[in-house]
């Protein structure tokens, strides 16, 4: 197989670390994670092989939404910090040869937004049409109705609320305390750019995570979504109101901003299954962004009307294998890039959902999936806890009332409309969903140490003698089992494993980076078969994974299978294994992986 020759770039071989302040590191004790706590871990961070920090929004907020509703880009949420601990931050994060990446989030702001005010305070106020204001329709009895059938992504009513001072209703894909702005206003473009892109980047931020990238462009007339959830009101629209007409011309102004600082981007693209529309955003040509989130892996067992209507672990291997395939395809024969990843802020953790998390596999599992992903091309991203192994809490002892985020307490209020509070059959088979995919899993405060309070979120804090409030979320129930201080100098920990993994990805990047992903035997239902092969490579990486709980025998691929050598028989040699020293053939043990080179 031929593979053309890549552009080599920094942020393409980097390892981005993810992180959710309230729930990272607290330093003074006040329950909340911060933004001194952040600086104080940058060396572990260091320590991990990452060389970029994503924070997710630190603006002040009133945390609706856990800060993307942002009421003012240019300040920090007091809990959190100040300004001048935001600048101390990324000065200490290029002192240690780091990059820091911020969350924009620019489809909407907070309804405490200075803007938002002032454009419900009249029809005829300058800024009415920063926001996207529609009158009501009406029944044929005369009752009001909302301007269309979309849903809202969190919970099941509908994305319009209508304010009654002026008598319309004003647009809100999420909460109701979320208006969308509007787009179609040069005025307010401008001053998007102003206050939450170039007020940063003169601060010395290198990039940005942009939040709902292809939301902004609405379609014209704002039309009905299809039926495809007959029982419900209101309609799932996201294939609607995503990738509009206009996203690219405004994607375009954006790059002309950020090219002048040198920033990388990489967008949050959902409902965008057609890769030739991908192609779109992240071709090198276009200049739109350098890299996108397809959401194929972590959607993968999702319901289909609602991503709770579904029952844990619904999906098949196979399944999966196709997943990684389209999103490891983008960059075959193209100037694109990829990113890869499995866990982030909006989903539940990976060990829970495509391994086992019980005590006697949950190591082998998490060690398996590093495996994968560290073998896979494209931008790293590592979530908070991930390197870890950090699991779902469990359903026996974190009751639903520890769940606090709005996308889970919606989905039981919309649960409850559907079927009645006192159905106890329907709430625990929600219960089942939010415990297998709850966002509120990955905000769970980190475990530094089971000795302290809070999973030695707050130690330091504690450490210095500072009283010591209760940590914002419950803190994970297995704290004392899974935490960085009992793996951090355990060689055989999942936290050594990842070490290891990003190093070894960092040693063959040709292959594991920059190389072509060729997937085969993608039947089978018990073991993942993939091969590596790098630009102008006469060898190429194979990797075996066992995704069961049980012990699966393996065989070597033929020549010419999946794109290897047609040499027969084929030379392989093991680099690396999650289970150590394991023969080179026979069986694989529950969640084992396997890495070789092919020459």
């Amino acid at each position: 197989m031929t593979v053309t020759a890549r552009t080599r770039e920094w942020w393409k071989h980097a390892v981005v670390y993810q992180i959710y302040p309230a729930s990272f590191c607290d330093s003074n004790g006040d329950g909340v994670g911060d933004l001194p706590g952040i600086t104080s871990k940058l060396d572990y961070i260091s320590s991990l092989g990452a060389n970029v920090i994503w924070i997710c929004p630190m603006y002040d907020s009133p945390q609706v939404d856990m800060g993307y509703d942002i009421s003012n880009y240019e300040d920090v949420y007091r809990p959190y910090g100040t300004l001048q601990d935001m600048e101390h931050l990324i000065r200490e994060t290029h002192a240690r040869g780091m990059r820091i990446m911020l969350d924009l989030v620019i489809n909407h702001t907070s309804d405490q937004h200075a803007w938002f005010k002032e454009s419900r305070s009249s029809k005829t106020n300058a800024k009415r049409d920063w926001y996207i204001w529609r009158p009501a329709k009406y029944a044929s009895d005369g009752s009001r109705l909302p301007p269309n059938n979309w849903r809202c992504n969190f919970g099941g009513g509908s994305v319009w609320e209508w304010d009654e001072a002026s008598q319309e209703y004003y647009l809100h894909l999420f909460c109701k305390e979320q208006p969308d702005l509007n787009w179609e206003n040069p005025a307010t473009r401008k001053a998007i750019y102003e206050s939450s892109m170039e007020f940063w980047l003169e601060r010395g931020v290198d990039g940005f995570r942009i939040d709902t990238v292809n939301m902004y462009s609405k379609p014209p007339g704002l039309p009905d979504a299809p039926i495809t959830d007959p029982a419900a009101e209101y309609q799932p629209a996201g294939m609607i109101y995503c990738n509009g007409p206009r996203m690219h011309e405004f994607l375009g102004e954006m790059n002309d901003i950020l090219s002048r600082y040198n920033a990388i981007t990489v967008g949050e693209l959902p409902h965008t299954p057609d890769m030739a529309r991908v192609l779109k955003y992240v071709s090198a040509e276009a200049k739109q962004l350098n890299m996108v989130f397809q959401f194929d892996v972590v959607d993968t067992g999702f319901g289909k009307t609602h991503k709770y209507e579904t029952t844990p672990r619904n999906y098949t291997l196979p399944q999966l294998k196709d997943a990684i395939e389209r999103t490891q395809s983008l960059i075959r024969g193209t100037d694109a890039w990829t990113t890869v990843f499995m866990e982030n802020h909006d989903q539940a953790r990976s060990v829970s959902r495509f391994t086992d998390d019980s005590p006697s596999l949950r190591v082998q599992g998490a060690k398996m999936l590093s495996m994968l992903q560290c073998c896979l091309s494209g931008t790293q991203y590592v979530y908070q806890g991930q390197e870890i192994g950090a699991v779902n809490a469990p359903k026996d002892s974190y009751p639903i009332e520890n769940y606090l985020d709005v996308d889970s307490y919606l989905f039981m209020d919309m649960v409850k409309a559907r079927h009645g509070a006192d159905n106890t059959a329907e709430l625990d088979k929600a219960f089942d969903a939010l415990q297998h995919l709850a966002r509120d899993h990955s905000r769970i405060p980190i475990s530094w140490s089971g000795k302290y309070k809070n999973g030695g979120f707050s130690e330091i804090a504690e450490k210095a003698g500072k009283p010591v409030a209760d940590s914002w979320m419950k803190p994970h129930p297995l704290a004392k089992e899974i935490n960085v201080a009992s793996q951090v100098d355990d060689p055989s920990s999942v936290l050594s494993f990842w070490k290891e993994m990003l190093r070894f990805r960092q040693e063959h990047v040709s292959h594991l980076v920059y190389g072509d992903y060729e997937g085969f035997r993608t039947s089978d239902p018990n073991v993942h078969y993939f091969a590596k092969t790098a630009p102008g490579a006469d060898s190429q990486v194979f990797v075996v994974l066992n995704f069961t709980s049980e012990e699966q025998k393996w065989e070597l691929p033929h020549p010419r299978e999946g794109g290897l050598p047609a040499t027969s028989p084929l030379s392989l040699k093991m680099l690396k294994s999650t289970h150590g020293g394991a023969d080179e053939t026979g069986l694989l043990a529950p969640f084992e992986g396997r890495i070789f080179m092919v020459s």
